[in-house]
């Protein structure tokens, strides 16, 4: 275990980093959202608004998910190389899904009219191809990573199976729920109406995939179905649940009555508790079902040294994300310019 002073620095190195794709998820999950909105919405302008909406802060949220990357090369580099390797192909996927759709969004505001529609096309691609590919990364993940001797023991297409597919729909629906609450707080008139209609089926469907998921999971694995119920993690479990239900009940009643911000709360929520589900599950692996954060932890100078450089960077990094939205505050009007 690796500790200076009665310190664990690989377990204040895995909160950073959970906390760093967090942050991705939540942040870069509603703006991919809007992407696979977009085929729902035929109104140019409508559709112009809904990019202006994150047209100021886009580029920022992915730095997390860089942010995330690198912290577990540093600190966990055994766990970089397996993951890695077992989702390379998916993740070159993500890639190029956030390439296409960064590429999409800026060009689509120099384009012609008549030429706007192409990458309105590639915009919804790529967040479509992200979208999907990040969810399948992760039931793979979820599913288990062999490894025989430190080396990675499966083959390049073990993601190409039921569960992943279908987690990599999941998070579709996820993330379509992430723009849909949003757009409520940025928006107004029939867009914001629009939204509201879509994002009542959206919270249905995304409840009967994760009840779905759980019960796949617990099926496939059953070491993490005993996990869930063993010495105190049943409380944790429990407690997952109920707050799930409350927090799907919340959604469902602010979206009833009209409120702005309460859905997206709400849903932040549910996403929040689907993470903490994701741990409970895992913990105290990095690499499930067998490499723990222990086994997979660089040396203790490595992990300080990169720790001291991290406790500066961070803070700036979120600084800039807050700040960044508390400029770009309020609703978005048609004819507003931030791209």
């Amino acid at each position: 275990m690796m500790e200076i002073q009665g310190i664990d620095l690989s377990f204040i190195w895995s909160i950073i980093i959970a906390f760093g794709i967090m942050m991705y998820v939540i942040l870069d999950g509603f703006d991919l959202g809007l992407g696979i909105l977009f085929p729902f919405i035929s109104d140019a302008q409508e559709r112009d608004v809904m990019m202006n909406t994150v047209a100021p802060v886009w580029d920022g949220n992915e730095t997390w998910i860089v942010f995330g990357a690198a912290a577990m090369y540093g600190a966990f580099p055994l766990a970089y190389s397996l993951i890695f390797e077992a989702l390379y192909l998916p993740l070159i996927f993500v890639l190029a899904g956030l390439i296409l759709r960064g590429v999409a969004f800026e060009f689509r505001f120099k384009a012609t009219a008549e030429k706007r529609h192409i990458w309105d096309k590639a915009f919804i691609g790529g967040s479509v191809l992200a979208t999907f590919f990040q969810g399948v990364a992760l039931g793979t993940y979820v599913s288990g990573i062999p490894v025989v001797n430190r080396q990675f023991a499966g083959g390049a297409f073990d993601w190409l199976a039921p569960f992943p597919l279908f987690c990599g729909i999941g998070l579709l629906l996820t993330y379509a729920l992430l723009g849909s609450t949003w757009l409520l707080i940025k928006t107004e008139g029939m867009l914001e109406s629009r939204m509201r209609h879509y994002s009542r089926p959206l919270a249905y469907l995304l409840a009967w995939v994760i009840v779905i998921t759980c019960g796949w999971t617990a099926y496939l694995q059953q070491d993490i179905a005993q996990r869930w119920l063993h010495g105190s993690h049943w409380m944790l479990t429990c407690a997952v649940v109920v707050l799930a239900v409350i927090a799907l009940y919340g959604l469902q009643r602010s979206l009833r009555l009209r409120h702005s911000h309460k859905p997206f709360v709400a849903t932040l929520g549910l996403v929040f508790l689907g993470y903490a589900g994701l741990v409970i599950s895992i913990w105290p692996n990095i690499v499930p079902p067998s490499v723990d954060l222990w086994q997979a932890a660089s040396p203790t100078t490595s992990q300080l040294f990169a720790l001291i450089g991290t406790l500066f960077i961070l803070p700036v990094i979120l600084m800039y994300t807050l700040w960044g939205y508390h400029v770009f505050r309020g609703k978005v009007q048609v004819g507003d310019a931030y791209h």
